[in-house]
Order: structure tokens, then C-alpha cells, then sequence
């Protein structure tokens, strides 16, 4: 998956992993950073595998994110829902140089609030 955005002048993501015959991931944030209220870069958040922890549904995969075994999503005969979850975090400034850092308050503890 990557994330676009922009006309004249366009910020992309790197390309982040979601699912395969095995693993899904199904909770991402998108970090929008912004110069001078000018959006400069899109960013994956990688949190690493606190969501993961107590469930052997759940593997750390790549060093980076948490994924659920494929066969446990309900679209795969599992009992859990694996819908898709993207939540959205912005860093850097505004037009009139004010800090914009929602980025730094996010957290998986809160994350797992939404997921639920």
C-alpha cells in the first residue's frame, strides 16, 4: 500500500505491507509531515509489537509491523474481524510556523482503543 498526495508538487509514501496468503496487517498510521503548512512527506508509522504481545494470532513481522495469521480473519474462515484501519498523524508546521504534533501523542494503548 502507498499513500499519495499532492498536484503540482507530490508527497508519496514508501510502499508498506498488508497482506498475504499468510500474514495481515489491519491498523496503520500515516504520518503527514508538513513545512510551513506545506505538506513535504508521508510516513508509516511503525510502532513495533506491543498490539502483538498475549495472542498467538498475532506474529512481529519484518522487525516492524504486527500482523494477524491470514487464516484467522473472518474473510478466511477465522472469528476476527480484519478490516482495514488507518489513522492519520501530522508533524511539522503550519503556515504560521506552529507546531503541528499530533505524530507524538499517538500511541498503541490508544490505537488498540480504536480497534476495538
Amino acid at each position: 500500500m502507498v499513500a499519495f498526495a499532492g498536484h503540482k508538487y507530490a508527497a508519496r509514501s514508501t510502499a508498506a505491507f498488508v497482506a498475504n496468503s499468510t500474514y495481515t496487517v489491519t491498523s496503520f498510521t500515516l504520518v503527514l509531515e508538513f513545512t510551513e503548512g506545506r505538506l513535504q512527506h508521508l510516513h508509516w508509522k511503525r510502532d513495533g509489537c506491543v498490539k502483538c504481545s498475549g495472542s498467538s494470532r498475532f506474529v512481529f513481522l519484518h522487525n516492524r509491523d504486527c500482523a494477524i495469521k491470514t487464516n484467522s480473519c473472518k474473510t478466511h474462515g477465522g472469528t476476527v474481524d480484519c478490516s482495514l484501519r488507518i489513522q492519520l498523524a501530522f508533524s511539522g508546521t503550519d503556515k504560521h510556523l506552529s507546531i503541528l504534533n499530533s505524530c507524538a501523542r499517538i500511541s498503541w494503548r490508544q490505537l488498540r482503543r480504536i480497534d476495538r
